[in-house]
């Protein structure tokens, strides 16, 4: 039987959500059945979208959906709070539903971060993960009892980034 692992990645550094679906690219390689949910992404078109569609119209094993509003900054926060709540919501159900092997909940450690979402309730998506299903939480600022709680965290450090000399993010490098 597999043992559903909970994985935490974050950091100040690039790469949490590429690490991720790095993740589920190997997973839907095996014939896993992957699920991502972003909490924040939704109002701006990335690459990964378009390359994660392109293999769900060949397979009901893969599939993205972005349930934010984009950049919290933006907008009104009570909007971003209901968004937040529906996306934590569906993830419930998805994990209680037996369709997926790995769901990425990505963003979801800025939802926590920026009040959208409680820790706790952050937290009880693992309490009620079933054994054999694997967990993924992305972004900056993970919290103590989520790092406690999980059975794999990889932090991503900022060494050194294109942004800092000026270079503005690039189309298939940052999204």
């Amino acid at each position: 039987m597999t043992h559903g692992l909970v994985i935490v990645h974050t950091g100040d550094g690039k790469g949490k959500t590429t690490a991720a679906l790095g993740l589920a690219l190997r997973a839907f390689g095996a014939g896993l059945r992957v699920l991502i949910l972003q909490f924040i992404k939704g109002s701006q078109t990335y690459g990964e979208l378009d390359a994660l569609k392109i293999l769900a119209e060949h397979s009901p094993q893969i599939k993205i959906q972005q349930c934010g509003l984009g950049f919290t900054t933006k907008g009104n926060k009570s909007d971003h709070q209901k968004a937040a709540q529906e996306t934590l919501h569906l993830a419930r159900q998805e994990i209680f539903s037996g369709s997926w092997d790995l769901i990425i909940l990505d963003e979801i450690n800025y939802a926590v971060k920026f009040n959208l979402i409680s820790e706790a309730e952050m937290l009880n998506l693992i309490e009620i993960k079933p054994p054999n299903l694997h967990l993924v939480f992305t972004g900056r600022d993970a919290t103590e009892k989520l790092i406690d709680r999980a059975d794999l965290v990889t932090e991503m450090k900022l060494i050194k980034h294109p942004f800092q000399a000026g270079i503005k993010a690039q189309v298939g490098i940052e999204f």
